[in-house]
């Protein structure tokens, strides 16, 4: 172990200092003031300046860790088979397929006719459209169902606006047909055209559906645009090709619409069920019925059936009730089989259902802790569902399921070089109990030689928000940590769908209080229970995990030695007022709406940015990107700015912001790790451990 603290090894240099700018903000009698409001302008040179300075300054603060991030580079890089080949599924008389080559960022997608023995037609290079870009991220990816066409977009900035195009396969051309801020898009069963879905330019809201025209000048027809700001909407085609469903939802309440992929352009939709304030649907199609999950009855969804031609909730016939402690996430319908995507006890688990006698029969997996999710399934009369498994310690893995037999027939396990060996490490679930004795489930990957004895080093992650789940997932970069005796922690925290609905209801609006208590109460456990050393542990999170380190380190500033918080949503009640930026009306129904005195208190209770005050603070690396749609980066931006006016410690606060990137970083697969290359190099200094001694 390296004796050396971050404090002592690192060049005393002072770091840049914002301007304060007085902006004085009262509402509810309160007035905050935000001496840095000013840098929310990014046409402000003085903004970018600073920006350039905070980058310039961290790479000095940091540049003795360069030997160990590339070290950690080549580490991680050397576990990946850089040439690669993704499991081929078959769409009508296609295989298709994507792959990548050694040394380029992007993938390529392709497919053959008949097998994989035919002719390779690449269909589209990633890495060409990434010529001139710094950036570069694909959309959507649907082929025409005459196989003929390729509608995809793209986003080259990070702000997740996609740019629709579309690409004959026959000749290779791409047609001038083009639409800008695309969400998602369906074909017509003719090929002929595409409907689509579009975002407003500012506030980022998915509310228009159109319609366009193969080879149609002018403006596409404007099918429905939704004024009620809490509601984005998406179009899709259903497996069976015979249902476009056009969904419309906001945090709490959905409805859906749908049309005979066939109909004429100008054909009527129809309403399955009328929107109902906290009621949400979610529609599929087989036979001569629609498949509905629902939470009408329960919070954790059940299913109906309705026929096609009547399909109004007084027709809806119950197959799979509400169950209390069963989660249904999603319905897969298919000629012969319907399969429902479920979670229980914090696992996802695969259930297989036979339409004619409702019979449920769930596939079973053999470690305490794994993820699995559907693969590609694109063939409506397929008797398999192709799915992929995963754990901390099993890779990626391709799995197809005979639905009769419930036998798994192994594809494809994504390749780990290097030299790795599972055997080497140790994956368990254990339990903190919360404030209210609320049991807080927690996976853990360590090396199998790691001490519990209270002296090892931990990251400990969580997310806690929105109702998404914190899924147990194979990261190959993640054992250059645990081969440095630092123990990998995942909290399944209320605010999250680790446990279903309730579990996110219980920890959001005037209860997301819980979402932090719940982390410190797993922070406090891995201590208590001898796992971690409460000065080698690291916490992280990024975006609403960002604010969730953010509170925690407002809360209990003592809990952990180090904070990587990435994209951090830290400026919650300046950002939550502003309904002209991204997000901010339809988050109404997840932190509350602060121009109402009470929930403007719930918010004010958490605010990191508002809650900051002097005192001793973690060590602290801060991340955001310039293109950010998501966050701005001007919150992470004024968090630091502030804090460094209030911090009485001699930790490091550090803050990088990626000038050509959005809300997920670098979108190149070799810039991202070397993004990932950086934070353990920190990491690893934070808590002392010797970046050369990797275990064997």
């Amino acid at each position: 172990m390296n004796p050396k603290t971050p404090e002592t090894s690192l060049p005393m240099i002072a770091p840049p200092a914002a301007a304060r700018r007085p902006h004085p903000m009262t509402l509810h009698g309160e007035t905050r003031e935000d001496d840095w409001f000013w840098l929310n302008d990014r046409e402000n040179p003085e903004v970018i300046a600073h920006l350039e300075a905070e980058n310039a300054w961290t790479e000095a603060q940091t540049a003795h860790l360069a030997p160990l991030r590339d070290t950690l580079y080549d580490e991680m890089l050397g576990r990946i088979q850089q040439t690669d080949l993704s499991v081929p599924y078959r769409r009508g008389r296609f295989i298709y397929y994507s792959r990548t080559e050694e040394g380029r960022q992007y993938p390529i997608h392709c497919r053959r006719e008949g097998g994989m023995d035919a002719p390779e037609q690449v269909l589209l290079d990633v890495n060409l459209l990434a010529e001139g870009h710094a950036y570069m991220a694909l959309g959507s990816f649907e082929i025409s169902p005459d196989a003929t066409m390729l509608a995809y977009s793209v986003d080259s900035t990070g702000y997740r606006q996609y740019a629709l195009q579309v690409k004959d396969l026959g000749t290779g051309e791409t047609l001038s047909d083009r639409a800008e801020r695309v969400t998602s898009l369906a074909w017509s069963r003719d090929s002929a055209a595409l409907w689509y879905t579009q975002e407003d330019a500012t506030s980022k809201r998915s509310y228009r559906l159109l319609r366009h025209t193969l080879g149609q000048a002018g403006e596409d027809t404007l099918v429905h645009e939704e004024t009620d700001e809490r509601f984005d909407v998406g179009v899709y085609l259903t497996r069976s090709g015979e249902w476009l469903v056009f969904s419309l939802s906001s945090h709490t309440t959905s409805e859906a619409r749908v049309l005979r992929s066939g109909a004429d352009a100008g054909g009527a939709w129809t309403t399955i069920a009328p929107r109902v304030q906290d009621r949400e649907y979610w529609v599929d199609h087989r036979a001569d019925h629609f498949w509905i999950r629902t939470n009408d009855t329960g919070r954790n969804f059940r299913v109906v059936t309705a026929p096609a031609a009547s399909p109004e909730p007084g027709q809806w016939r119950e197959v799979v009730p509400h169950r209390a402690n069963v989660m249904i996430e999603g319905i897969d319908c298919f000629e012969r089989h319907v399969l429902l995507c479920t979670r229980e006890n914090a696992l996802p688990q695969l259930d297989v259902l036979d339409p004619a006698s409702l019979a449920i029969r769930r596939v079973t997996f053999p470690e305490p802790a794994y993820t699995v999710s559907p693969g590609a399934n694109e063939e409506y009369a397929a008797t398999t569902f192709r799915y992929v498994y995963q754990s901390f310690l099993t890779p990626p893995s391709v799995f197809d399921l005979d639905t009769a037999t419930l036998g798994s027939t192994l594809l494809k396990r994504t390749p780990v070089l290097g030299g790795w060996d599972p055997e080497r490490y140790v994956s368990e679930r254990i339990e903190a109990v919360a404030s209210d004795g609320t049991k807080i489930p927690v996976t853990l990957m360590r090396h199998k030689d790691t001490p519990r004895d209270g002296s090892a080093a931990c990251l400990l992650y969580a997310y806690g928000s929105y109702g998404i789940c914190s899924h147990v997932l194979f990261n190959s970069s993640r054992f250059s940590l645990a081969d440095r005796g630092v123990v990998y922690a995942l909290a399944h925290i209320r605010g999250g769908g680790d446990l279903g609905k309730p579990w996110h209801d219980a920890a959001r609006m005037a209860t997301k209080m819980l979402t932090f208590t719940d982390f410190i109460a797993c922070a406090d456990a891995l201590v208590s229970q001898k796992w971690a050393n409460r000065g080698r542990l690291v916490i992280h999170g990024g975006s609403a995990g960002g604010l969730l380190v953010g509170a925690v380190s407002n809360l209990r500033p003592d809990v952990c030695k180090g904070v990587l918080s990435q994209v951090p949503f830290v400026d919650v009640l300046t950002t939550m007022l502003d309904e002209t930026l991204p997000l901010t009306v339809g988050e109404f129904e997840e932190w509350g709406n602060p121009k109402d005195p009470v929930q403007y208190g719930w918010m004010r209770a958490y605010s990191p940015y508002d809650n900051l005050k002097p005192g001793a603070y973690p060590a602290m690396l801060v991340k955001t990107s310039l293109n950010d749609s998501q966050v701005g980066f001007w919150e992470p931006a004024k968090y630091v700015a502030r804090l460094r006016t209030l911090k009485t410690d001699a930790a490091p606060l550090l803050f990088k912001c990626n000038m050509g990137a959005g809300h997920g970083g670098a979108s190149g697969r070799y810039d991202a790790l070397r993004e990932v290359a950086f934070d353990y190099a920190w990491i690893l200094a934070t808590v002392g451990a010797d970046g050369a001694a990797a275990r064997g």
